[in-house]
């Protein structure tokens, strides 16, 4: 298994088709596009891998139970296991302030698992982020 998809994950199967879809979308197009390329690509290769999806959706962002602002997250991936926040980016080499930015929306939105998605490298960027504080509270 690859270093992303264990059966011991938290929601490894759906992390694993997200990545299935992704590896399709880059070695089609390869790197060199802008973000919004990868995810308008990605919008058409979920359903093909029986993705459910939302694109672009806004969470708030609550300070003292009071919301201060709003981001948007690129992706909502689920099935009924669960649902899977997908950032992606098309750089060189993902930066901490890319991790940092994805680990904020993740506790922003609920959400336990995030994929952080790199098309700008010559291989495909991958980083599965959990958001350990969220998961024993749900529990």
């Amino acid at each position: 298994m690859s270093d992303h998809v264990h059966d011991d994950y938290l929601l490894s199967a759906l992390t694993g088709q997200i990545i299935g879809a992704a590896k399709t979308v880059h070695g089609e197009l390869g790197p060199g596009f802008e973000e919004v390329v990868y995810q308008r690509a990605l919008a058409l290769e979920f359903p093909v891998h029986g993705l459910d999806f939302s694109r672009e959706v806004w969470i708030d962002v609550h300070y003292r139970g009071k919301r201060v602002g709003k981001k948007r997250v690129d992706f909502i991936v689920g099935d009924a296991t669960g649902d899977v926040m997908v950032e992606i980016k098309a750089k060189n080499a993902v930066e901490d302030v890319d991790f940092v930015q994805t680990l904020s929306y993740l506790k922003a939105s609920g959400h336990v698992v995030a994929l952080l998605l790199n098309f700008g490298a010559r291989t495909l960027g991958i980083r599965r982020i959990v958001y350990e504080t969220a998961r024993r509270q749900k529990r």
